[in-house]
């Protein structure tokens, strides 16, 4: 009897040991795509904004994001392409910050078997099966809006002449050249116009500080009609020296700007700013839709642009559609 009691206790305790023992902690369970995301940099709301759309997008696709922020160097650029190569991820995306110098990289990319898609900016290259798609705006019809307001605006002023300050972003980067260049083609011929100086504010709003001290410095307040800068940032610093001057924004210089950021839009129904054109950060998920199709290996439009607007000082700005992000 003893012999069985003793029995039925070590059965009884197997039970119980067996019973409390945890299973095993299911793995992780691996992204199936991986996407190599070199950002150009974090200087202004729009890229913070731009970056966070990524980041959102590549997690509701299911994608798994390897995010490098190359902080407004190319080599830097260079270097993370390169190690999303090494690391084989699916797909390369990328805001250039310039226009040039990209070739041998992308070639490496190439080889490698490794789609590229261009976010935001575009390059230069003879050779553009480099790059898969472009994602990003119009830059140069977001141009052409600014000058086209200028052009209503003076309508309405009924001026005779007008001096512009032109403050670029970054030199040969894309933005830079097509925001110039649709801007100036659309007040080309018009007699009233005169662009007394264009300076380099780098799409920083420190460098938009700096200029403006600049060509108040050169021309005075007296010379300078109009600013338009090709972003917001440089435009909110632009607009911080004016203030600290005794000048009025949006009266005594009336400033155009580019981007949409909220602190520009709430500016422009305070009357300091007269002319938002849009330009959307949120380009995550036309960009993973791009992805998804690249490595579904279906064919994809070789440019994307998003559906852009314009606020002005001729708007409803109760309207709650205007605003900034």
């Amino acid at each position: 009897m003893r012999r069985k009691i003793c029995l039925l206790l070590s059965l009884l305790l197997c039970l119980l040991l067996f019973g409390c023992a945890k299973e095993p902690a299911p793995e992780a369970k691996q992204p199936s795509v991986v996407v190599g995301f070199s950002q150009l940099g974090a200087e202004s709301s729009w890229r913070i904004a731009n970056t966070e759309s990524m980041e959102k997008a590549s997690k509701e696709a299911g994608f798994g994001l390897m995010m490098e922020n190359a902080n407004q160097k190319q080599e830097k650029q260079i270097d993370a392409i390169r190690s999303f190569i090494a690391y084989q991820v699916d797909v390369i995306v990328f805001s250039p910050i310039v226009e040039n110098g990209w070739d041998n990289v992308l070639n490496e990319a190439k080889k490698a078997g490794i789609p590229v898609i261009l976010m935001d900016r575009m390059i230069e290259t003879p050779d553009e099966s480099l790059y898969a798609s472009y994602v990003g705006a119009d830059f140069y019809a977001e141009g052409k809006k600014a000058g086209e307001y200028l052009i209503r605006k003076a309508d309405a002023l009924g001026v005779d002449h007008l001096n512009i300050a032109e403050i670029c972003g970054t030199k040969d980067s894309t933005p830079m050249r097509d925001r110039k260049a649709g801007f100036m083609d659309a007040i080309a011929g018009d007699s009233r116009f005169t662009v007394i100086a264009s300076v380099d504010g780098d799409f920083l709003r420190s460098k938009g500080e700096e200029c403006a001290l600049d060509l108040l410095n050169r021309f005075g307040k007296d010379g300078i009609d109009v600013i338009y800068s090709h972003n917001d940032s440089m435009t909110l610093g632009v607009l911080d020296i004016l203030e600290q001057k005794g000048i009025q924004p949006g009266k005594d210089i009336l400033l155009i700007t580019v981007d949409g950021e909220k602190e520009a839009v709430d500016a422009l129904k305070n009357g300091k700013i007269n002319c938002v054109v849009q330009c959307t950060p949120k380009l995550g998920p036309a960009a993973m839709a791009l992805v998804k199709s690249l490595t579904s290996g279906q064919k994809v439009s070789k440019v994307t642009h998003p559906e852009e607007g314009v606020f002005t000082d001729f708007d409803d700005l109760t309207d709650p559609s205007v605003e900034g992000f």
